[in-house]
């Protein structure tokens, strides 16, 4: 099995006909994803890489029956097109755009709450790397062939830490049964514990890798709720051990305060909280190596 997404599951590209929706639609379908179609406003009824493409999302899941889709829209459009899929019903939206100003999250976070739990869009992303099921499916912009179809889930706010991961344990046998980046902004459709609930709950994941980075509360929450609630073991790394305090250091979300969410502070409260805290980004592979062997 893979939480979010599977060798079934429909797909739609927002933004389909632009240069980066075509480059990784291609990619997708390659890989062998079940991409039924895409938007792009005012190109409607015509067709792209073989595919429909239609001016709303409501049009595309009228005739597809998407599911899930991904955005590559502009960062000041991205919002509109998130609600938009949402108000048609598309469960899972996957946001790769970066740059998204953070009073839009704030928007598309309220918006999204208008709908009943059972039937609210998940939304991951924005500014990340999407998500993988090796072997069945991809819906994001992460090189298909490093991944292993196998056990481990890997859930990372840096997509190419992600990336890392996956490669290094490949090299070491190990497989990946999803990847999700969740993204790096300080506003984020779907956080650490979101998607560490669904690995709990999937059959096929037996343990887990979470790659944090330094700013926000996110990365504590998630360690404190795999202590009570977590079954699987998790493997656990922060980047930036070398960021200076009170500096923004790429992505928009990692910046530290003068206490409590450094590198070095987050890597402590994952130790306490009994997760397996990797000592550097090159040993990712070889400590989830090390964790199943010895369970």
């Amino acid at each position: 099995m893979s939480i979010l997404i599977n060798e079934k599951t429909k797909i739609l590209i927002q933004g389909f006909t632009g240069d980066k929706g075509s480059f990784h639609a291609k990619e997708m379908i390659d890989y062998g994803t079940k991409v039924v179609g895409g938007v792009t406003p005012g190109k409607g009824g015509s067709t792209h890489l073989g595919l429909p493409v239609f001016n709303t999302v409501a049009d595309a899941v009228a005739a597809t029956g998407a599911e899930a889709s991904i955005t590559f829209v502009a960062p000041a459009f991205c919002a509109d097109a998130i609600m938009e899929a949402a108000d048609a019903g598309i469960q899972l939206v996957c946001s790769i755009t970066d740059g998204i100003p953070a009073q839009d999250m704030m928007r598309v976070k309220r918006y999204l709450m208008r709908y009943p739990k059972e039937r609210r869009t998940l939304m991951v992303g924005p500014n990340c790397a999407g998500i993988i099921s090796p072997g069945k499916a991809m819906l994001g912009i992460m090189p298909g062939h490093i991944y292993k179809p196998g056990k481990v889930g890997i859930v990372s706010r840096s997509g190419t830490l992600g990336y890392e991961a996956a490669a290094q344990m490949k090299l070491l046998g190990i497989g990946v049964s999803t990847s999700v980046g969740i993204g790096g902004d300080p506003i984020n459709g779907s956080s650490f514990l979101d998607h560490l609930m669904k690995f709990e709950e999937d059959p096929d994941t037996e343990a887990v890798v979470m790659i944090g980075e330094i700013g926000g509360p996110q990365e504590a929450e998630a360690s404190a709720w795999v202590k009570e609630n977590m079954s699987k073991p998790v493997v656990g790394y922060v980047a930036g051990l070398t960021a200076p305090k009170g500096r923004r250091m790429g992505h928009a979300g990692a910046i530290i305060s003068a206490t409590g969410d450094s590198a070095a502070e987050k890597s402590e409260i994952m130790r306490s909280y009994g997760l397996t805290v990797a000592p550097s980004a090159g040993e990712l592979g070889s400590t989830v190596a090390a964790m199943l062997a010895g369970r």
